[in-house]
């Protein structure tokens, strides 16, 4: 039979729970925002994606968040009966070997192979969950220390709650970002989606689709990786992305990425530009979304936009391009604005300003009727700082430009 994409209406038994607010974790914002690029909605409101070496469904229902993970078809496939024992998880495990918490789980396996417990399998993806998410990190409390310091941020958190910043696996990180120069988010997911199915593991198929992990340092680093994704349509990309892969193992092992963890966010960012492809940017990106750097701000075109249209930053006016001080200033200025989160609070902005969310804005009267009132005072105090910094000639032709967003939107 062919397995299926879980869907939560056909019965809860076969998914787990876990307690968290929408205003903590909006999935449709956070997975669909550009921050990683294996999710994808399969159902509505349920999203499926390849995370810790696992395919899992994600869905929402009031303060619940529900999760299903797939058991590994794949590699069952593959194995011979007499190893049947072994499929519980320790395969998928083979290919988290550099996450020391799987070492101590290997070992036990090795010597007494019986099958995990699906209670230890479920208390170890709970914790993968928490972990993926930052579940930690209470994001009320941020949206409220950003709104009192920033009343434009105040405007538009009303609309855009529960965008968290993902923990993602470094190497996933690194190379999805490398894929990112010069490119929009939905032709990056194919290219993400490429690189796995050419040098991932299979994981398991379900419809029609099949999900693969995501390559191995050493896999991406071989010789023939290079012409691979140049057949795949990565053009200068496919070079930057072996040359990194072979330079990090070449020069620091396998290790190195995750111990950029615990280094200095400014160290950590200057070693990973020491990589072929990753300029301040994608070194930001990386830092931000993988390394526990709350505190980096990504400066792209868009963001140097935001803050020249809704904080009338005025520095590098005159120029074109975005220079490495351009990138300390403006990063310093949104630091200084919104404390030590302030990549957290910039990535809420970014969401914000994507195309595929504007509908979100035109409607916020929709969205909350319990606090319609405040929001109506709201929304007028967001169109008079929106007036006043047009008198400075900062903001131009909002009007037209709304009209154009309709536009593009009925022509897709």
């Amino acid at each position: 039979v062919m397995a299926k994409h879980a869907v939560l209406s056909s019965g809860s038994k076969m998914w787990r729970s876990l307690a968290c607010a929408k205003s903590e974790l909006s999935l449709d914002l956070t997975l669909a925002c550009g921050q990683s690029f294996r999710w994808r909605e399969t159902a509505e409101g349920h999203w499926t994606g390849v995370m810790g070496g696992r395919v899992w469904t994600l869905t929402q229902t009031g303060d619940i968040l529900w999760y299903h993970v797939y058991k590994n078809h794949e590699k069952s496939r593959q194995v011979d009966g007499s190893d049947r024992k072994r499929r519980a998880g320790v395969s998928l495990q083979m290919e988290n070997k550099s996450e020391k918490r799987f070492k101590g789980a290997l070992k036990k396996e090795e010597e007494e192979p019986v099958a995990l417990t699906s209670v230890q399998d479920s208390e170890e993806e709970e914790e993968m969950l928490r972990d993926y998410f930052q579940l930690n990190v209470k994001l009320l409390d941020l949206y409220n220390e950003w709104g009192v310091a920033d009343p434009h941020f105040k405007c538009i958190a009303d609309i855009f709650t529960g965008v968290r910043m993902l923990r993602q696996d470094p190497i996933e990180c690194l190379f999805s970002f490398i894929c990112t120069s010069n490119n929009h988010i939905s032709r990056i997911q194919g290219m993400v989606e490429r690189l796995c199915q050419a040098l991932g593991a299979p994981l398991c198929q379900l419809d029609e689709t099949s999900y693969y992990n995501f390559p191995s340092l050493s896999a991406l680093a071989d010789n023939s990786v290079e012409a691979c994704l140049r057949d795949l349509g990565f053009g200068y990309r496919a070079r930057f992305l072996q040359q990194s892969a072979k330079q990090i193992l070449d020069t620091h092992g396998l290790q190195w990425l995750e111990g950029l963890r615990s280094v200095p966010y400014l160290l950590a960012r200057d070693a990973l530009r020491t990589l072929p492809g990753v300029g301040t940017k994608v070194a930001d990106c990386v830092c931000l979304m993988s390394l526990d750097k709350a505190e980096a701000v990504p400066i792209d075109t868009h963001v140097w936009q935001i803050a020249k249209r809704d904080y009338n930053y005025a520095s590098g006016n005159g120029q074109k391009s975005i220079t490495a001080k351009l990138h300390r200033d403006i990063g310093d200025f949104f630091r200084k604005l919104w404390g030590p989160y302030a990549g957290w609070a910039q990535s809420v902005l970014f969401c914000a300003d994507l195309k595929k969310f504007q509908k979100l804005k035109e409607m916020p009267q929709l969205k909350r009727p319990k606090k319609e009132e405040n929001e109506e005072e709201l929304r007028v105090a967001c169109k008079k700082t929106k007036i006043k910094t047009e008198e400075n000639g900062t903001v131009k032709n909002m009007k037209t430009k709304s009209a154009h967003h309709k536009k593009a939107k009925t022509s897709n």
